[in-house]
């Protein structure tokens, strides 16, 4: 068992719905943030890992607002901000590679990044 929590901290999520239960607006903030303003998003993927079950769970939401050439930049920084966490938590250098490999295809193919000369 770890180490009990010296302090907390919150991160707060406002989803705005349609009549369909569509998300249409989104806004986030956090107490640790300088500014505790809500702030705009259109986006957000969120997954919680469950020591118990040892499933992850996900939330994954966008807004109506979001297009699919911010859709390809989201997920592009996505990934290759896994692939950086992978690699940090496990040390495992061989498959954190092979991770950014797909990124950097993936960047290319959606034109995220332009295409090696």
């Amino acid at each position: 068992m770890g180490k009990p929590a010296k302090k907390t901290k919150e991160i707060s999520i406002r989803v705005g719905l349609d009549e369909n239960n569509v998300p249409v607006s989104m806004k986030w903030k956090s107490d640790d943030a300088k500014q505790v303003k809500w702030k705009e998003s259109k986006a957000m993927l969120l997954s919680l890992f469950e020591p118990e079950t040892m499933d992850t769970l996900k939330i994954d939401l966008w807004t109506t607002k979001m297009q699919v050439g911010e859709m390809d930049r989201m997920m592009y920084q996505t990934f290759r901000g896994l692939a950086e966490t992978y690699y940090k938590a496990t040390q495992n250098r061989e498959l954190a590679i092979e991770m950014q490999k797909f990124v950097q295809y993936f960047g290319e193919r959606t034109e995220v990044i332009p295409k090696p000369e």
